[in-house]
């Protein structure tokens, strides 16, 4: 009769550890740094995308971003009008600002998932404007704030080389 308990105790903590893992969104486990944004009368939690694999991971993976929660993508150097960013292996439906160095959206795009066996199978989503960061939130967070093309963010600070 121990042996049946005991077997079925640790049976129990395996399937309560599965379910924590399980229903933690990538975003909880993130290690990226973190900065607020306040802008359109909202305040926006972002993660900070500045190394080359940080940027190549972005938010593929998750099944969930949170309503007030978006990554933003810095650059270094001013990236060209044909950079491009895709959608491979990313589930949740996104938009995606192009932005000046001074924060001014230069682009808005919107993206699809693409669940494709390969990333060469996903569509390429061009900037076609310079741009020194792009800053991903879910679709239509920024028509449903009234965010638009020529607005400027408060990002400059998070610009500035480190």
């Amino acid at each position: 009769m121990k042996r049946t308990l005991y077997v079925s105790g640790w049976m129990m903590v395996l399937g309560l550890l599965v379910l924590t893992l399980a229903s933690t969104s990538g975003e909880e486990r993130s290690t990226l740094e973190r900065a607020t944004l306040k802008m359109a009368g909202e305040t926006l939690s972002v993660e900070v995308a500045r190394q080359a694999d940080e940027r190549a991971q972005g938010l593929m993976g998750r099944d969930v971003l949170a309503p007030d929660a978006g990554m933003l993508f810095v650059y270094a150097n001013q990236q060209s009008p044909e950079a491009a960013f895709w959608m491979y292996r990313t589930h949740i439906p996104l938009d995606i600002a192009f932005l000046g160095a001074d924060g001014e959206i230069r682009a808005i795009r919107h993206m699809l998932p693409c669940q494709a066996a390969s990333s060469a199978e996903c569509p390429r989503y061009a900037a076609k404007v310079p741009f020194h960061a792009a800053l991903e939130v879910n679709a239509g967070y920024f028509r449903r704030h009234g965010i638009e093309v020529g607005d400027r963010l408060p990002v400059a600070p998070l610009l500035a080389p480190r």
